[in-house]
């Protein structure tokens, strides 16, 4: 467009106006100065601006997929690990990214005190504006605790340095995690938090450090018993029963975003125990175990479960990124 910047008040000339009519591509009459919308013409300005106009053009990741979703048709492409998003023409993108799971914990060696479901990856959806080549990280899953260990916290997935998200916190084992601000810290409170430790004095789960849109905190462990479920990126993670581990809070269904067939990402681990382990939240996280936990599958950005006795936590599963567009 050729009309200068707007200023507050300012009343456009009609050549103005049918500039802005022009370049929007609008179909209603030619505008006079000083003209008062209607209702229909503000709706149909109001259209223009949602409508592909003003969407870029891309490829990369796993190659570019056609969708309608509710009757609107989108062009999408998923990355499932670090690469470049080639932008074709300039313009806004709608972001689905997950980060990394956190790996599950071990309560203590050679006892009943099951550790913690780890955090899912928590996730973000937001609309960015690319111009130029983007490179899209995918965060990896945290690994899961031996020995009384406490899981790793997974790490951060972004598209460039325009959207980002970070990863889901480790679950709780019998030794304790580091503060954030130590280098290569164990942590439960992260983007979700890991599920807590079947050991007296560590049966609190951890805490997201972000809002409920991203993720959740974990379950409540039992003393000497089952370890707590992990947080997932829609549910807090479940509470252990006696010796039963509590199951990993819920993830997103991702479908709702890409189109097709139900599909969950962001499940919590499930926390480990004597009797049995937790589930897996939305079947994406890990189980916990009565032994080892199940590690997450990759790009599920689900938790890994924790272990019980002499197991080893689960690993988390790795995040993935949905980017799409209308056409």
């Amino acid at each position: 467009m050729t009309v200068p910047n707007f200023t507050a008040g300012q009343v456009l000339t009609a050549a103005e106006l049918d500039t802005l009519r022009s370049a929007l591509g609008m179909t209603i009459p030619d505008f006079v100065a000083g003209q008062v919308l209607t209702a229909a013409e503000l709706n149909q300005l109001v259209d223009v601006a949602n409508s592909a106009i003003f969407y870029g053009t891309g490829t990369g990741g796993t190659g570019v997929t056609a969708v309608t979703i509710s009757g609107v048709d989108y062009n999408y492409t998923s990355f499932t690990s670090t690469g470049t998003f080639t932008v074709t023409k300039a313009g806004l993108f709608d972001v689905l990214a997950f980060a990394g799971g956190g790996g599950g914990a071990n309560g203590q060696s050679g006892t009943t005190r099951g550790g913690g479901g780890g955090g899912a990856g928590a996730t973000i959806l937001g609309q960015v504006y690319l111009s130029t080549n983007s490179t899209v990280t995918i965060g990896a899953g945290g690994a899961g605790g031996g020995s009384g260990g406490t899981g790793v916290q997974g790490t951060y997935s972004s598209v460039a340095d325009a959207i980002s998200i970070i990863a889901g916190g480790g679950g709780k084992g019998d030794v304790a995690a580091n503060p954030i601000t130590t280098a290569n810290a164990q942590i439960i409170d992260l983007g979700t938090g890991g599920g807590g430790c079947g050991e007296s004095g560590k049966t609190a789960g951890g805490t997201t450090v972000l809002s409920s849109a991203n993720g959740f905190g974990g379950g409540v462990a039992v003393a000497s018993n089952g370890g707590g479920g992990g947080g997932g990126t829609t549910q807090i993670g479940q509470n252990a029963v006696t010796g039963t581990g509590g199951a990993g809070g819920a993830g997103t269904e991702v479908n709702t975003f890409i189109g097709g067939a139900s599909l969950f990402k962001g499940g919590g681990g499930g926390g480990g125990g004597q009797t049995a382990g937790g589930a897996g939240g939305s079947s994406v996280g890990g189980a916990g175990g009565t032994t080892n936990g199940t590690a997450a599958a990759a790009n599920t950005a689900g938790g890994g479960g924790g272990a019980n006795n002499t197991g080893t936590g689960g690993n988390g599963g790795s995040g993935i990124v949905y980017i799409r567009w209308k056409v």
